[in-house]
Formats: C-alpha cells, structure tokens, sequence
C-alpha cells in the first residue's frame, strides 16, 4: 500500500495532482532500501543462531508489532540445540552427559510467554530448555511493522517524489514511472535526509 494518499500531498508538498504513479514507485523505493516487503505491520519468519554463552538473539525486522486483535508480536518459537560448533566445545563435563543421552538436533516448541523481548530492539531472552542445555538455534514466527505510518515514513515518500520530478532524466513526460528507473536513480533520490527519516525501519543483519 502507498505511504501516501491523495489526501496527503498539500500536507507533504506535493502538489493535488501528483499522478499515483509517483507514489508508488516512491513506495517501492522506500521497501527496497529497507530491505523489506512492507513497513505495515506484517508476519516474518528467521532461524536465527545463538551466540555461545548467550540466551538472547536479536530479530531483524522492527518495531515488534502484534497484527490485528493478537496481543503479542510473537506468533511461535522453536529452539534447538546441536553439536556445538568449531571452537564452541564447553568444558563443563556435565553437557558432555547431556549430550550423550539427548537427542542433539530435535526442534522444541518455546511457550512465547516464556519469552522477554524488547518491540524496539527486537531483542529476545530465551529460556533454558528441558534437558537444561542452552538453545544455539531458534525459529521465530513474528509480526513487526508500523501499526501508523508516521509522519517521518511520509515525509520520505514526499521528498523522494519531489527528488525524482527535479531529476532531469526522470522528469521526462510519461504515463507511467517504472520501478527499476527509480531504483537506478536510488542514490540521488534516497538523499542524506530521506536515510535518516528511514534508518530506524532498515532490516537488521541481512547485509
């Protein structure tokens, strides 16, 4: 969906008649330097490794949000544990007994209520399993976006169109603004100021 409606553009700049081609493709734009589909609110699923001595791992797609009438962003969990990895071998002898009568590799259920976790870092805490071995690996089934697209993800919109119209090589007549014209152009129109306003909503950990 836009970030932009009709109704928004003399609060934004932009002028009553700007064609929703413009929009759209500024839509598009904003989706692909955050590296994800969509800044509303939608569901996201990652495997995601744990960091050895640690129970927390961190989502990459933020702000945690619930959807719809769910009262929690986490939709599921699972965790593992496996073989520990190169350089992971703990000393304590009492993982080696574990290890030797568990079933390394086996994806547990985590009751999601179990589990701290902070909406604006995505930060979550996870809990001892059973056998009483660390988790090193967990699935998380997740909603995360923006529940109102606020004033900076609009102002963004806006500048980016008004980039792309003062652009000499886009500003040519046309019917249509096609996506990967934009996404050529993507240094230019993402200005220093257009990042900032979006830098809070780039996916984390994903390049």
């Amino acid at each position: 969906m836009a970030y932009l409606q009709p109704a928004d553009y003399p609060n934004y700049g932009l002028p009553a008649g700007t064609s929703a081609d413009w929009i759209t493709a500024a839509t598009a734009l904003i989706n692909s330097f955050c590296r994800r589909p969509d800044l509303n609110v939608i569901q996201y699923t990652e495997r995601l490794r744990v960091v050895t001595g640690s129970q927390t791992v961190r989502l990459s797609y933020l702000p945690l949000a619930p959807l719809g009438a769910a009262t929690s962003p986490l939709v599921s969990l699972e965790g593992r544990y496996t073989k520990p990895r190169r350089g992971e071998i703990l000393s304590d002898p009492v993982f080696e007994i574990v290890w030797a009568f568990s079933l390394p590799g086996q994806w547990t259920t985590i009751d999601p209520t179990l589990v701290d976790f902070d909406p604006n870092t995505g930060e979550l805490t996870l809990p001892w399993n059973i056998l009483g071995l660390p988790f090193n690996e967990v699935a998380a089934t997740y909603t995360a976006g923006l529940t109102t697209i606020g004033d900076n993800v609009k102002s963004a919109c806006a500048q980016i169109v008004r980039n792309a119209q003062s652009t000499p090589a886009l500003n040519a007549s046309r019917s249509r603004m096609d996506t990967m014209w934009m996404e050529y152009f993507s240094s230019s129109l993402l200005d220093e100021t257009v990042q900032a306003w979006l830098r809070p909503y780039v996916a984390n950990r994903l390049g």
